[in-house]
């Protein structure tokens, strides 16, 4: 265990926020999407939901792959389908309608504020390391909107990295960009491969986050902590700074 706290890390999904899944929120995305491309031939929304659901969601995540998928130029190629080529503009405008549609997907943890907050008030820097497949400008924008852009030192996204968890470059570049020393670092995730299992290995003490989610994966190791409200944190984080 660190002998000096200097930072807590966390990932993203399902530990600072849940996000669910919804089919129906794909094709709303495509509409949405496709609403701002204005020009005749158009695909309907439905028709090129159905094939990204096809051709494209099984490869968004991949078990074991350390590799991040382009998810633009998969849109782009999706749509080349159907003989449409975006300009760049138009891919921009695209992704962003298309993931401001997923907006009811997210929910932010209810003590997900007072939980940095707190932190913060420690002194301590704080991160985010995300596996996340959507462009970086669009996910710093979910960042303000859900009000952690102030309250995070660092945000590394493995989009912007080109590697997922655990891997230790996406790990490595959050602590860098801090001046931070693996062994003086907390890392909060809900997954024991990717989270618990990537941070482990490169130094950091580990809690696995379980009040959104219990993580099914055995293949990882165990963690450190556990922690079964994002409170919990707060009072592991206190035991390591030794306060009473």
């Amino acid at each position: 265990m660190p002998s000096i706290l200097e930072a807590v890390l966390f990932d993203w999904g399902d530990t600072l926020f849940h996000f669910a899944w919804d089919e129906a929120l794909l094709e709303a995305g495509w509409e949405a999407g496709l609403a701002t491309v204005d020009r005749d031939g158009l695909p309907s929304h439905g028709e090129a939901a159905a094939r990204f659901r096809d051709e494209y969601v099984p490869l968004l995540w991949v078990p074991g792959s350390l590799e991040e998928i382009e998810y633009p130029g998969m849109v782009r190629e999706a749509l080349s389908h159907f003989g449409v080529e975006l300009s760049d503009d138009e891919l921009a405008r695209f992704l962003a309608a298309e993931h401001a549609a997923w907006a009811p997907a997210r929910q932010l943890g209810a003590s997900t504020h007072a939980l940095l907050d707190a932190l913060r008030a420690r002194d301590l820097k704080l991160g985010l390391v995300s596996n996340v497949f959507d462009p970086g400008w669009l996910l710093r924008r979910d960042l303000e909107e859900m009000g952690l852009a102030d309250r995070l030192d660092v945000a590394v996204f493995s989009s912007e990295v080109g590697k997922r968890k655990p891997h230790p470059a996406i790990f490595q570049a959050a602590l860098d960009d801090l001046g931070v020393d693996p062994a003086r670092a907390l890392f909060v995730g809900d997954r024991r491969d990717a989270d618990v299992g990537g941070a482990k290995a490169l130094g950091l003490t580990t809690v696995q986050a379980l009040w959104f989610r219990a993580d099914d994966d055995d293949v990882g190791p165990d963690p450190d902590y556990e922690a079964f409200t994002q409170m919990d944190v707060l009072n592991i984080v206190r035991r390591l700074l030794g306060e009473t």
